[in-house]
């Protein structure tokens, strides 16, 4: 008796955990460069042979790598991946790993995050412009340029987000380690002008 009210308790714990996985990937089907959460039920057997009892893990969550569709928005501080990787801006917690792309040039000429965090480059640090001379114009490799002059790049990452990651804000994820840039990698890119939706 009491081992089938643990597996049912199991099995209800699990149930809630689904739901509010789901209820929360309905929430940001709309969220800019959202990723959404799954979450991975495995049986916990409890003793052996015909008194062995099966459980239902609690459930260890994942974040999916499919991709959202891109959004033409003809914004040039607007930019989408294309491709596995990741832009990085530096937060009050640290450095924040992000799909979302609405970037902006403050009165410093700084590059910052819809959030207004600074986006960063390859290096880990601030991107910095002119903000005498208007919008970059993006390379597909995320170098900027204004003026037809070089003035630095837009940082692409590479990280594993592994189990039961922490979120930060929507779309942003904090990396439980160093992430690492991607270089000379002809299957990532940056769209300037195009947003990635959520891929809810």
């Amino acid at each position: 008796m009491q081992d089938s009210l643990y597996v049912a308790l199991s099995s209800q714990i699990a149930l809630e955990r689904r739901l509010d996985t789901i209820a929360d990937n309905v929430a940001n089907a709309s969220t800019i460069g959202f990723r959404a959460t799954g979450v991975k039920f495995e049986d916990v057997v409890s003793g052996t042979g015909p008194k062995s009892v099966s459980f239902a893990s609690s459930g260890k969550t994942y974040l999916s790598t499919a991709h959202g569709s891109l959004t033409e928005t003809g914004n040039p501080f607007d930019f989408a991946i294309q491709g596995d990787a990741w832009f990085a801006i530096e937060t009050p917690v640290g450095t924040v790993m992000t799909r979302d792309g609405r970037f902006s040039m403050n009165e410093n000429g700084e590059l910052m995050s819809i959030e207004g965090y600074p986006v960063l480059d390859s290096g880990g640090a601030p991107i910095q412009l002119d903000p005498r001379n208007g919008p970059p114009k993006a390379g597909a490799d995320g170098s900027l340029r204004q003026n037809d002059q070089l003035v630095g790049a837009i940082g692409l990452y590479n990280f594993d987000p592994g189990q039961n990651f922490v979120r930060y804000g929507n779309s942003g994820i904090v990396p439980a380690r160093t992430p690492e840039p991607v270089t000379d990698r002809s299957d990532v890119g940056v769209a300037q002008g195009f947003l990635e939706e959520s891929n809810v």
